[in-house]
């Protein structure tokens, strides 16, 4: 209990970190990865955080979430950076866990400048085993919605359709989202119903769902995950009739001209599949309708062995 608190005072305070590091989102899904985090420590005060979970002979940023890799405080040095992630490899080494894999948090989720890992992965001689590609509206520098995008608004007003705000989450997951997975793509949601409504309880103000209505059926909806700069979609669906109601023109016109409109950054997330390797090409293009450009988001695999590497920097 007394490393808990530590450890959500320290990612509460850091310079890179969301609430998606807190450990009441980290487990709820303790039963699907061996939990392997790590808290770094000088001179008995806490300096650095590495959520994680194990697999084999592989360290890796945790895989239960959308991004991750080491957590760092507003005071941090590079110097400092470069001992503590020296002390990560080093440690791993001795345990015998060969490799580390890193899952690169987005510059836009960074409280303050904070890219010494991608300085330290490159001196630490890590391989780039992956690029995604995330579709983000800069919300200072906004690019007008396309009118194609506009012309859904329009019919969605026509058909007179409702925004409703909250924790509501079982119509959207049963009538909408679950059904539409299956049928695509043979899959379920990353979250089960309990587990997203579970997860909205801890962290009510961060994880908020809107469902779009027609004559009071649910015809879509969007769960957001909001941190301090960026508004996250994490989950977007509609049913058959998006295109003649406009539902998700609609909704996401609110979302990003209305709702979220004070947000540095709205985050589309990826249209990738295959590992990265390709595009959804009709969901990016809808995406970038929006205004929404791309950033990278990058994978990184070190071998442990390599903290000698970080030895040798400064001159």
């Amino acid at each position: 209990m007394q490393d808990k608190s530590m450890w959500n005072e320290f990612m509460r305070l850091a310079k890179n970190s969301t609430f998606l590091f807190q450990r009441d989102f980290l487990e709820y899904h303790s039963d699907r990865f061996e939990d392997y985090s790590l808290l770094v420590l000088k001179n008995e005060k806490l300096v650095g955080l590495l959520p994680a979970n194990i697999s084999k002979n592989t360290l890796y940023s945790h895989q239960g979430l959308t991004y991750g890799g080491l957590v760092l405080t507003k005071k941090t040095k590079l110097k400092e950076a470069v001992a503590i992630f020296n002390s990560v490899l080093r440690f791993l080494s001795s345990e015998g866990i060969e490799k580390l894999q890193l899952k690169l948090s987005p510059k836009i989720y960074h409280k303050l400048p904070s890219d010494e890992m991608d300085y330290l992965l490159f001196i630490a001689n890590a391989t780039l085993i992956r690029t995604d590609i995330l579709s983000v509206i800069d919300t200072q520098n906004a690019i007008k919605i396309a009118s194609n995008r506009i012309e859904g608004v329009k019919k969605a007003q026509k058909f007179d359709l409702k925004i409703v705000e909250g924790h509501d989450f079982e119509p959207f997951w049963d009538e909408i989202l679950i059904p539409n997975l299956a049928l695509r793509h043979d899959a379920l949601p990353v979250h089960s119903k309990d587990e997203i409504s579970q997860l909205a309880s801890n962290f009510p103000k961060h994880i908020i769902q809107f469902n779009v209505f027609n004559d009071g059926k649910i015809v879509g909806g969007a769960t957001i995950f909001e941190t301090e700069n960026v508004a996250h979609v994490q989950y977007i669906s509609a049913n058959e009739d998006k295109q003649k109601f406009g539902t998700l023109d609609f909704l996401f016109e609110y979302l990003i001209n209305k709702r979220f409109k004070q947000k540095r950054y709205f985050d589309f997330g990826t249209s990738n599949e295959n590992a990265g390797k390709n595009v959804n090409e009709g969901l990016l293009y809808w995406k970038e309708c929006f205004g929404a450009r791309s950033i990278a988001q990058q994978f990184h695999e070190v071998e442990t062995s390599n903290y000698k590497k970080l030895e040798s920097i400064f001159i």
